[in-house]
Parts: structure tokens; sequence; C-alpha cells
């Protein structure tokens, strides 16, 4: 039998800044919203989301993740700015996400609710591809990499393919840039937890897209990953835009020590080769991302997620500190030593010609 999924999120309140109505990528956004059997439908009359932390911290959270808002992005946020390892640059669609992951990348970087707010200034947001072409240390200009071009990060601030069917900014952004819009040079880099590619699939992406899904070992995936497509729905996901000619990617995150963790990576790294052995002209990479926390990420999900079982014990980790101050709690030394080593060898082996592009 085929795996069950969730239903695409649809939202029961949607946003409208009175800024967003102007744009005419809003119109689009609206007739996803419409189709998708939204009801309330809001047009504000200012630029601001006001009311949203009325109420105790879980009915602040499970209002705010059941409400899209369509929003302009501010200049700081149209500019590309670098992401290393990943790509180049980061291009946002959106901040937020309707998934209920206990290990949230999101929680410390974003402020206030957790609302998803898709960019209805398409046109402002995607123009930094064209501007920042052939700029880069990641991926452009060098000898391991160069063939990807100029490359563009996604799914920094969001899951895009999760919030598609309601924004169509994800498809728009890989027709332009698979049509040379913005050159040849260039190419998108997204990763996700949804399956939903029928309308990808079908887009003239000219292999200037690498679709990479997130995925991880059963329990990890089962136990802290709400609101998302299984992995096997993720991987069959994989296989079809493969076939339709996608460059492909794995980014397994955030991978956790837990009981059975070698069996459990290794049974999922030979469904991905199973799934994609008979894809012709296969470009495979994949990213390991061990699983981290910081003390303010810690208390928003302790806030969100209060019976959570995810270990997030400071005690048992060593702390990292960045160029900013900030810090950043990691596996010990050994642990990490023994998970690099494993994957190291198990990727080798398992997915040959799938290069490792970085492991944190």
């Amino acid at each position: 039998m085929p795996p069950s999924k969730p239903r695409p999120w649809v939202p029961e309140h949607v946003l409208v800044t009175a800024a967003a109505a102007e744009q005419p990528h809003t119109a689009e956004v609206l007739r996803r919203v419409e189709a998708a059997g939204v009801d309330d439908v809001r047009l504000l009359t200012g630029n601001r989301l006001t009311g949203l932390t009325e109420g105790s911290e879980r009915w602040v959270y499970a209002r705010a993740k059941k409400t899209l808002a369509l929003v302009v992005a501010p200049p700081s946020a149209i500019k590309p700015q670098p992401i290393p390892p990943s790509a180049d640059w980061r291009i946002d669609l959106a901040k937020g996400c309707p998934a209920h992951c206990q290990y949230c990348y999101l929680a410390g970087s974003l402020t206030g609710p957790p609302v998803t707010r898709a960019y209805a200034n398409l046109d402002d947001v995607l123009a930094g591809i064209g501007t920042h072409a052939g700029r880069g240390a990641v991926t452009s200009g060098t000898a391991e990499r160069d063939h990807e071009g100029t490359t563009y990060e996604l799914s920094c601030y969001t899951d895009p393919l999760g919030i598609e069917h309601l924004t169509g900014s994800l498809a728009e952004a890989v027709r332009r840039v698979g049509t040379g819009v913005y050159g040849d040079e260039v190419s998108l880099r997204f990763t996700t937890k949804f399956d939903a590619v029928d309308e990808l699939v079908a887009l003239p992406h000219g292999r200037r897209t690498r679709m990479r899904v997130s995925v991880n070992a059963e329990e990890v995936a089962g136990r802290f990953e709400g609101g998302t497509s299984p992995v096997a729905a993720r991987i069959d996901a994989l296989r079809r835009v493969a076939s339709a000619g996608y460059r492909v990617g794995l980014t397994i995150a955030p991978v956790m020590p837990v009981e059975g963790w070698r069996e459990q990576y290794a049974a999922l790294l030979d469904a991905v080769g199973t799934a994609l052995a008979d894809v012709p002209d296969l470009d495979l990479t994949t990213e390991v991302i061990t699983h981290r926390f910081t003390p303010g990420s810690r208390e928003v999900l302790l806030g969100w997620y209060p019976r959570t079982r995810l270990e997030m014990d400071e005690s048992v980790r060593t702390a990292k500190r960045n160029k900013f101050g900030g810090t950043k709690y990691v596996y010990p030394r050994e642990t990490m030593a023994e998970m690099r080593g494993w994957f190291t060898d198990a990727l080798a082996a398992r997915l040959p010609g799938a290069p490792l592009l970085y492991w944190t």
C-alpha cells in the first residue's frame, strides 16, 4: 500500500496587508486560497499584523499555525545574503512553515508568533537572482561546484513546497530560472518535507533547480515531524522529480544518535538507493546536519511543545560559540566523530556517485 499522507495545509485564516494587496502576484495567491476552500480572508487596512499575541502561549501558537499572511518583503529581506555551506545566496519566498517539527529550525530565529508569511512582491524578491549572478563563494567560481553556477537557496526560512499550493511562488521561480530569465549560469536549491510535486514535474525547469528532500530515521521522523509527508512519500517525490530531469539531493537532518541509529539510517539510505536506481542521468547530492539547539530555541520549543521527548539537555552537549557571541549546543566530539565516520562510509557504499557536500 502507498504511504498515507496528510492533506495539504489549508489555513483557517488568511491576512492580506494593504501593501500586499497592490502587488500583481497577490491575485494568483488569492485564486489559490479560494480554490483551497479558505473562508476567512481579510484585507487589512494597514501593513501590521495585529491581534496575534492575545491569549495563552499555546493559543497564540495554535492560531499562528493556522494563519497565512500575505505581506511585502522589506528591503532587508530582498537583498540576497550569503548562506554557506548550502549555497552562494539566500532568497526568501516566505518566512514560517505550517509543519509541526518539534526541533523546528526557525524557533530561535523568527520573532513573534509562528505565522507563515508569504511575500507578495515576488518580482522584487526574485530580482536578486539577476543582480547577484556570477558572484558567490560556495559554488560560483569553485572548481568542485562551478557547474551549478551561482546558487540560490529558497528554503532557509520556509518549506516552499509546503505552501506552494497556496502561493505558486516556487513554480514561478523555477520557471523563470529554467527558461533563462536571469541568465544561463544560475540555479535554485530548496529542501522540503512535503511531496506535492505534480506541478513541478511539468515545469520547464531547464535542469537549473535542485530539489532536496529532508529525510530522517524512522524513529526521528515519526516522533518529531508532525504535519509533514511521510518519509516514504518524500522519497517517492524525489524519484518523480529526478525522473523529470531535475537535479536532486538528500538533506539528512537533523541526525540524532537514537537507539539503533545505524540500522535506521542504513535502511533509509537503502530505500533511497532503491527508489532512484533506474533514474537516467541522475544528479544526486547529500548533506548531513546533526541536531543542535540554542538556549533561545530551546525555550521557544518547550513553550510550543511542552510534552516533547526531544533531547535538549545542555549537560550532555558541547557548547559552541560563534563569532557573534551566540551559543549552540551540539553533540560531544566523540559522538560527532563516530556519526561522521559512519555516514561517510555508508553514503559511499550505499549511494556511490552522490557526493557529500558537507557535514555539520
